[in-house]
């Protein structure tokens, strides 16, 4: 083969670039990774397809985490939806739902991602702008009124208020008679990639950390079919690292979260099936597929081989995915249509359980009614009438792919040594080393653009001087003020004592090292806010400052 290569090069490829030169682009993927002009079996030395490649559904899962893939189940399409008051938020899942949604999945405010009720001076100007705001569980009764939790899967995109989320959602499940074995969805909740990427805190990482551990252990003995923590690569792409470094720095979360759990005390088998991840998908198509199975690869082989699981559940990595965000641009947002198209055709290539496509206009708001669903119907064309989900890992043996998946694979894993080294992740966070990995990435990656070495359609190359503005969705400044006298109208109308006796109880737990979540299900039920219980952490654990590190 080696030889017919050598031949091909010199005697076809050599001679007609040579008259005809080759584009003056740079031949790599956006991580940095060589692409050759042709791969052969030469590519792939002492390659083995039991080792690398091997059946769906088995070790080491790199053409999927289940023998059928998605000839059995098609993924799930959970489309964002979160904005305004939770009424507004209710009607877009209800909406959704109709349209042919398989999973909800919710965004939050920034008050309520950062652990302020919607009448706190601090929430003031952001309540219901970029997601739903939540303060009580009053609140969470109206997002997901008439949506039986029982026969609906719930994502939910918060991380250092995740427990009380959590705690609201079971006590909605009580309250509408929904036993806890029943309730399928997922908590973003991972704190370790706050850290490094998306930057929303209360606490210092130890202490964040030891809250998600609570989670992942209540989950696992309470609410079995729950996902407590979604580790997230996604906002480390989002900051600006490369593919690779997502790949790493996002398992490596993951292996942080594990060997919390086992120094608890907790058998590894009993709550390593249940994590789940959560990946970008950006422009550089066979990349991003390449990074989803070697992820499956990689974790299949930590868990066996470091943390000894046994459990096929514990190795096997599940992911949900979404198109990259900041790959949209609002110049020709239209523009968006077809880069979401191509990405979400990545993630299903790739293998993903879960899928989420971005809105044309994402970039410029929260998504229109109508964006929303050309969104959706991206993902079900794919489905539907393109034919990729009729046999698992269609491009698997690709001479290309199967390189790049090793090629990723290697890389991320110096990475994780690297980590390994310094103490582990959190360790590593202290230091600031992955937070100034992503920001030498980022620099680059914005020199190259700059530079003009990267083209965006629509942005620095076949540029509309006189494009047409698209209508996008505002928030009205009166859903604030309405969400401000509902969170007054619930605290003022509680059980005074009632609520000074739940208060005392999550700060007992916090600092005798009990699980806070039996304690935060009791308070949310007598309409304890999410602020309330955030400043306890705040009290109890102190507030963390980012070190300087650049």
């Amino acid at each position: 083969m080696a030889q017919g290569r050598d031949r091909w090069e010199e005697e076809s490829y050599g001679p007609f670039v040579r008259r005809a030169p080759e584009r003056e682009v740079p031949f790599e993927t956006l991580s940095g990774i060589p692409v050759q002009p042709l791969y052969t079996p030469e590519d792939l030395p002492g390659w083995r397809y039991d080792d690398k490649l091997g059946y769906p559904g088995e070790f080491p899962y790199t053409r999927g985490p289940y023998p059928s893939m998605y000839r059995g189940r098609l993924w799930t399409m959970r489309m964002f939806a979160g904005f305004g008051r939770p009424e507004d938020t209710n009607a877009r899942f209800k909406y959704l739902l109709q349209e042919g949604q398989t999973g909800l999945s919710t965004a939050f405010d920034m008050p309520a991602l950062m652990g302020y009720d919607a009448d706190h001076p601090r929430a003031r100007g952001e309540v219901g702008r970029e997601g739903v705001s939540i303060s009580t569980l009053a609140d969470f009764e109206v997002l997901f009124r008439d949506i039986p939790l029982d026969q609906v899967t719930t994502s939910m995109t918060i991380n250092c208020t995740a427990s009380v989320a959590l705690a609201m959602y079971l006590a909605l499940a009580d309250k509408q008679g929904v036993s806890w074995d029943k309730l399928g969805g997922t908590m973003q909740n991972d704190m370790l990639k706050e850290f490094i990427a998306q930057k929303e805190w209360i606490s210092p990482p130890q202490s964040a950390v030891r809250v998600v551990v609570d989670t992942i252990e209540f989950c696992a003995r309470h609410v079995p079919r729950f996902n407590p923590v979604s580790i997230s690569g996604y906002h480390i792409r989002e900051a600006g690292s490369t593919a690779v470094q997502e790949l790493a720095f996002t398992l490596a979360d993951g292996f942080g979260y594990v060997q919390a759990g086992v120094d608890r005390g907790l058998d590894v088998d009993d709550f390593a099936p249940r994590p789940s991840f959560f990946f970008d998908i950006h422009n550089d198509f066979f990349q991003e597929i390449a990074t989803l199975r070697a992820a499956r690869r990689i974790w299949a082989t930590v868990m066996r081989d470091r943390f000894r699981a046994k459990k096929p559940e514990s190795m096997r990595l599940r992911t949900h995915t979404q198109t990259a965000g900041v790959s949209a641009t609002a110049q020709q947002p239209l523009n968006n249509v077809a880069r979401v198209a191509l990405q979400a055709l990545a993630a299903v290539l790739g293998g993903a359980q879960s899928l989420h496509t971005n809105s044309y206009d994402e970039v410029l708001a929260l998504p229109t009614e109508e964006a929303v669903t050309v969104a959706l119907r991206t993902q079900q064309i794919i489905a539907e009438e393109t034919g990729v989900a009729l046999t698992a890992d269609p491009l698997g043996g690709s001479y290309f792919l199967e390189r790049l998946t090793d090629q990723m694979e290697a890389q991320a894993m110096d990475y994780i040594r690297k980590i390994d080294e310094l103490g582990g992740i959190v360790r590593a966070i202290d230091l600031g080393y992955p937070q100034q990995e992503i920001a030498d990435a980022a620099y680059r990656y914005q020199l190259m653009d700059d530079r003009g070495q990267k083209t965006v359609v629509g942005v620095n190359k076949y540029v509309m001087p006189d494009e047409k503005p698209v209508e996008y969705l505002r928030i009205d400044p009166a859903i604030e003020r309405e969400q401000i006298e509902r969170v007054v109208r619930v605290k003022a109308s509680r059980d005074g004592s009632r609520v000074e006796q739940r208060i005392r109880q999550p700060p007992e737990a916090c600092r005798d090292d009990e699980n806070v979540m039996p304690v935060l299900v009791d308070a949310v039920k007598d309409y304890v806010s999410l602020g309330e219980i955030a400043d306890v952490y705040r009290k109890v654990f102190g507030l963390y400052r980012e070190p300087i590190i650049f």
